[in-house]
C-alpha cells in the first residue's frame, strides 16, 4: 500500500498567525492538533501529498486536477501576502490519475483551469506542512457535483495511481464542517448545523467511511458543509484497506466547524469495500421501489428508458388507468440518482390532450433538455428514482399566509416572468424558502412584489 496515512484538515486562514493575529488562539486546540499532524507527516516522507480541495475550481460535472509542474499562491486576499509558497507537482502521477479515471468513465482530468493560483483550502494545511516537511510533490483536485459515490471512486483510482508508480504518499481531505453553529458565526444559525458536526465528527472519528453515504443532500446543504465531498474522496483512496483511526480535536469557536482527525493505512481488508456495499444495497433498495411504482411512474420510467436507449418517443400503451387518458392537466416529472436531482421538468397547464401524452413529454425533457444537468446517460438508468407530480388547478391568492409549504405549490409572476415551485419538497420548510426559490428560478429579485398562486397536486412515486 503506498498510501500510508489520510488526514481530514480544516483550512481557517485566521489560524495562520500573520492573518489571526492573536485570534488564533482561540482555537488553541485546532492549531496544536495541526502542528501534531504535521510532525506526523514529516515522519511519514511522503514523496507525493495528494491535497483534495473544495476551493480548487469546481464543475458540476467534471474534477479539475491541476495541471502543469508548479504552482504559486499567497495570503493577500486576508491581509497577509507575506505568506506565499511555490509548490511544484507531481507531473506523472497526475497523468496516471487522469488516464485511471478516464478507464472508469469518472469525468477528470485537466482542462478548464481557471486560475493557476493555489486557493487557501491548499494553502492552509501546507502553511503547517512545509514548517517539517518540504521534500514532496503535489498532486492538487478539486471537488465536483457529481455524486459521493464518483469522488470515492476517484478516491479508488488515487489508491491505484500510488500504487502503480511506487510513491510514498500521504492524502489530505481539506474542509471545513459547517458554517452555520452559532447566531453571530459568517452564516448565522441553523439546527442541522452542530447536527452536521456531531455527527460527521463521529462518523470520521471511528473511521466509518460507508457512513459518508448516508447524509442526505438537504441536509448537508442548510449545514452549509464543505468538507463532506472531501472527506469521501479521501475514504475511497482508503478503499479496502485497514485503518487506525484518530480523532485530534474540533472546534466551533467562530461559528464554524473544525475537525482534525487521521488514519494510519494498514493492511488489506476487503471488508472495507464501502462504495461497492453502498451501491449493492441502492440496486436492491431501487428495484424494490420500481416494483411497487404505480402506471404514472412506470410511464415515465418506460418513456425514459426507451428515449436514452434508442431516441424513440414511445407511443401511450394500452392499459393504463382511465384517467391517464381521459383528462388533461399539467405534469411535472422529476429524476433524481443517489439522492441529488437529475432532471425536473413539467408544464403549469396541459399541453397535450391527456395526462399520458404529457407524462411521455416531460419525461423527455427532464431526462434530456434540463439546462442544469447533462443528458442523462444509459448506464445512469438502473440507479434513477422518479416522481410523477400532477397538477390541480392554480388559485390566485393575496398572501403568503395563503400557502403551506407541505400542501401546497406556488407560482410568482412579475410582469411577463414566472416561476413555479412544487410542494413538500427535500429541504425546503418555509413559506419564505418556497417563495425565494421560485422567484430565483424565474429570474425575480428577492425583494421585488410579486403575484402569488398557489395549486395542489397528486404526487405518484
Amino acid at each position: 500500500m503506498s498510501i500510508k496515512a489520510a488526514y481530514m484538515l480544516p483550512h481557517p486562514p485566521i489560524i495562520v498567525p500573520e492573518i489571526g493575529r492573536g485570534e488564533e488562539q482561540k482555537i488553541v486546540s485546532t492549531m496544536n492538533a495541526y502542528h501534531e499532524t504535521a510532525r506526523r507527516i514529516a515522519l511519514e516522507k511522503p514523496q507525493t501529498i495528494v491535497l483534495i480541495t473544495p476551493h480548487q475550481v469546481m464543475y458540476a460535472d467534471y474534477f479539475h486536477i491541476s495541471p502543469g509542474k508548479s504552482a504559486k499562491g499567497d495570503l493577500g486576499k486576508f491581509g497577509a501576502p507575506q505568506v506565499h509558497m511555490e509548490v511544484q507537482y507531481d507531473t506523472a502521477f497526475t497523468e496516471r490519475l487522469c488516464l485511471l479515471a478516464a478507464v472508469k468513465q469518472i469525468p477528470a482530468g485537466m482542462e478548464g483551469e481557471r486560475n493557476k493560483s493555489l486557493d487557501h483550502g491548499t494553502m492552509v494545511p501546507l502553511y503547517f506542512v512545509n514548517q517539517y516537511w518540504q521534500a514532496y510533490k503535489l498532486v492538487r483536485i478539486g471537488l465536483s457535483g457529481l455524486p459521493l459515490t464518483m469522488h470515492y471512486a476517484l478516491g479508488e483510482c488515487i489508491q491505484e495511481a500510488a500504487d502503480a508508480l511506487g510513491r510514498n504518499v500521504i492524502v489530505i481531505a481539506s474542509g471545513d464542517l459547517s458554517h452555520r453553529l452559532k447566531e453571530d458565526g459568517p452564516y448565522g444559525y441553523q439546527e442541522e448545523g452542530p447536527a452536521y458536526d456531531h455527527r460527521i465528527m463521529d462518523v470520521m472519528a471511528r473511521g466509518a467511511f460507508r457512513e459518508l453515504f448516508e447524509f442526505p443532500e438537504s441536509f448537508c446543504e442548510k449545514a452549509l458543509e464543505c468538507g463532506h465531498r472531501s472527506f469521501t474522496m479521501m475514504a475511497g483512496a482508503l478503499d479496502k484497506t485497514g485503518t487506525t483511526a484518530e480523532k485530534l480535536s474540533y472546534e466551533g469557536t467562530f461559528g464554524v466547524g473544525y475537525g482534525i482527525c487521521c488514519y494510519q493505512a494498514g493492511a488489506n481488508a476487503s471488508e472495507r469495500n464501502f462504495r461497492e456495499q453502498y451501491e449493492e444495497q441502492e440496486r436492491k433498495r431501487l428495484a424494490i421501489q420500481r416494483e411497487n411504482e404505480d402506471a404514472y411512474v412506470r410511464l415515465a420510467r418506460q418513456t425514459i428508458e426507451t428515449y436514452i436507449r434508442t431516441g424513440d418517443r414511445i407511443k401511450v400503451p394500452e392499459g393504463l388507468p382511465v384517467e391517464m387518458n381521459a383528462r388533461a392537466a399539467g405534469v411535472f416529472v422529476s429524476v433524481k440518482e443517489n439522492g441529488a436531482l437529475r432532471g425536473c421538468i413539467g408544464t403549469i397547464q396541459a399541453t397535450s390532450p391527456c395526462i399520458a401524452e404529457e407524462i411521455i413529454q416531460n419525461a423527455i425533457s427532464a431526462a434530456t433538455k434540463d439546462p442544469r444537468f447533462m443528458p442523462i446517460m444509459e448506464e445512469e438508468l438502473d440507479k434513477l428514482v422518479i416522481s410523477v407530480d400532477v397538477l390541480g388547478e392554480t388559485e390566485r391568492i393575496e398572501s403568503p399566509d395563503e400557502l403551506d409549504v407541505r400542501r401546497f405549490g406556488v407560482i410568482v409572476t412579475k410582469g411577463h416572468k414566472r416561476g413555479l415551485l412544487l410542494p413538500n419538497l427535500d429541504g425546503i420548510d418555509t413559506v419564505e424558502e418556497q417563495i425565494a426559490i421560485a422567484k430565483n428560478k424565474a429570474g425575480i429579485g428577492k425583494d421585488q412584489e410579486v403575484g402569488l398562486e398557489r395549486f395542489e397536486v397528486i404526487r405518484h412515486f
